[in-house]
């Protein structure tokens, strides 16, 4: 499963400022809940990100749980820094 994120900064007056933020986050995803995250979109727009992260899972039910954890999570990780604009999810099931 894949997330795509697209955040508003509104207190980011440079790249600089954006990039203190998007880098927090990813990073943050990476350690705390072990996702594949990066900035993957809107690099030059210094009041603009789009981050995405992915999950894999035995099970969709299970990658579901776990993109929700990884929402939430993003969502206090974002309070007074960041807001979330728009959500794309993306499912993908293999079976083999």
């Amino acid at each position: 499963m894949s997330v795509l994120l697209t955040l508003r900064i509104p207190s980011a007056q440079s790249l600089k400022d954006k990039r203190a933020v998007v880098r927090s986050l990813v990073e943050r995803l990476r350690k705390r809940l072990d996702l594949s995250a990066a900035e993957v979109g809107l690099h030059d727009d210094p009041r603009q990100a789009e981050i995405g992260f992915a999950t894999v899972s035995a099970t969709p039910s299970m990658a579901h749980q776990i993109a929700r954890r990884a929402l939430r999570f993003v969502e206090q990780e974002l309070i007074g820094r960041a807001e979330i604009v728009d959500t794309m999810i993306e499912e993908r099931v293999l079976r083999g």
